[in-house]
């Protein structure tokens, strides 16, 4: 039984009450695992040792911060394989997924924002004879970092590497739900040598732990990526205080397609859209719109298609892997139920899968499609956040557009078609920060990525990660 411990002042702790909670794999249903249980205790020891690490750290010179936090990524990279296996067996997901993406995107956060550190500019204004306003950026202080459980390195690493490169120290949670590879990154913030106290990560629930983190006068900033009502909660507590605050919500995000789309590129990307990583992604596309011209031929291709993904063990080659939890295949599993009972038709999943053996007991399900829903529905209003799509077609773009906006999210959608006129005009309307023509996930790490309405507040990414992470000063001398 693999036992977790905290990293705090740049040492691997246990809890101070001793507690822990166990941690599950997804793909048997059993216990593998303990996590620390930490409490307030916990997070006022990460917070005074991030708080005495912060004046050398915000004052060193970048080039310094830059290297440190380049070593982090050269050792993830080392341990590429290693990491992607744990990140595999925590999280349920396949593991060529973690292979090739949430590993080798948890390097890539760190590079990029250990460089572009370096590359960062002041502003000056020359305002008159003998007077010039310059403006800096500096650093604010504690930053607390809660990651969610779907891409848990990935999301983690998204975090905390530019509030560290900008200079503040951290003090992170991951989800509790996949802990594993943030313990293993404090090993390796160990060997990359961190400065005792610089970055901090707490093991625990969110409730606890997390809500320790948010609520504490010492920690003067909140990035969190997590579900719309845990936001909520944030900003409840944070917002008195007048703590900065950037929230990455949920998703409910519509993908239009039109009839003089390109049909097979379409449909290739669609089933990813739909169900990649057992369509745990917040990004994914989990409202299909397709124009009435292409849409039985849709029907008929998409769901012969899905049917013949295969669900089965995470280092396996298989399409889909295990759910990341009990409650949570249960509530996926109650959407469907509740669909039915909505008036919509399964074309296709829903189905358990049972790989037996050892394994009998893992979270497994098919992918779902349901036809026969208005946009109204609850099913096609709340995030459900699994391999769940529904469909249903559209006349033209105006009823294409209120059918995207229709919801109280918007984070990301995608568009499919060759009319210029109408993938500017979609993408103009669409209530949503981010929009896809004709691709999905193609993510350049300089942009900004955030939503709109219920989908959260603030932006991550390049500088606007950076702009986030700390405080603009404006300096006026006349001489």
């Amino acid at each position: 039984m693999i036992e977790l411990k905290n990293y705090i002042n740049g040492e691997l702790v246990k809890p101070v009450s001793g507690e822990y909670i166990d941690n599950y794999e997804p793909a048997t249903g059993k216990v593998y695992s303990k996590i620390p249980r930490s409490a307030e205790s916990d997070v006022n020891q990460a917070v005074e040792a991030a708080k005495r690490a912060y004046p050398s750290w915000s004052t060193m010179r970048t080039e310094e911060r830059s290297k440190i936090i380049m070593r982090l990524s050269e050792l993830i990279d080392k341990n590429l394989d290693k990491l992607a296996a744990a990140e595999s067996r925590d999280n349920g997901k396949p593991l060529w997924l973690a292979t090739s993406v949430d590993i080798p995107r948890g390097r890539d956060n760190l590079a990029f924002f250990g460089t572009a550190i370096k590359h960062t500019q002041s502003e000056s204004h020359r305002t008159g004879e003998g007077i010039i306003n310059f403006t800096t950026r500096k650093p604010i202080g504690v930053a607390g970092c809660v990651s969610p459980w779907n891409l848990p390195l990935y999301l983690f690493s998204w975090k905390v590497a530019p509030a560290l490169a900008a200079g503040n120290t951290v003090v992170a949670k991951p989800s509790e739900v996949t802990p594993m590879t943030a313990f293993m990154l404090s090993e390796l913030c160990i060997e990359a040598g961190f400065p005792p106290g610089v970055f901090n990560i707490v093991q625990g629930l969110g409730g606890e732990a997390g809500n320790a983190i948010v609520s504490h006068p010492d920690v003067p900033m909140i990035s969190f990526t997590g579900g719309t009502s845990t936001g909520e909660h944030i900003a409840r507590t944070a917002a008195p205080m007048f703590k900065k605050l950037s929230l990455e919500l949920g998703g409910k995000n519509p993908n239009i397609i039109f009839d003089d789309c390109d049909f097979d590129k379409m449909l290739k990307t669609t089933l990813k859209s739909s169900f990649a990583n057992q369509g745990q992604i917040c990004l994914c596309g989990s409202r299909i719109y397709v124009q009435k011209g292409i849409y039985e031929k849709f029907k008929a291709a998409f769901v012969e298609r899905v049917s013949q993904m295969k669900v089965g063990l995470p280092h396996e080659q298989n399409d889909l892997g295990a759910i990341v939890s009990k409650p949570h295949f249960e509530k996926i599993q109650s959407y469907i139920q509740l669909a039915k009972e909505e008036g919509g038709t399964v074309l296709t999943g829903g189905e358990t899968v049972n790989p037996g053996g050892e394994y009998s007991e893992g979270w497994y399900l098919r992918p779902t499609v349901i036809e026969g829903l208005n946009e109204t529905c609850r099913t096609n209003q709340e995030e459900i956040f699994g391999p769940v799509v529904t469909i249903q077609p559209f006349e033209d773009r105006e009823e294409a557009l209120r059918l995207a906006n229709s919801t109280g999210y918007g984070l990301a959608s995608t568009v499919w078609t060759q009319n210029l006129n109408t993938a500017h005009w979609m993408a103009d309307h669409i209530k949503a920060g981010i929009v896809w023509v004709n691709c999905w996930l193609l993510r350049d790490l300089r942009t900004p990525f955030g939503g709109v309405k219920n989908s959260g507040v603030g932006r991550e990414g390049g500088w606007e990660a950076l702009r986030f992470f700390t405080e603009a000063k404006n300096i006026c001398i006349k001489f």
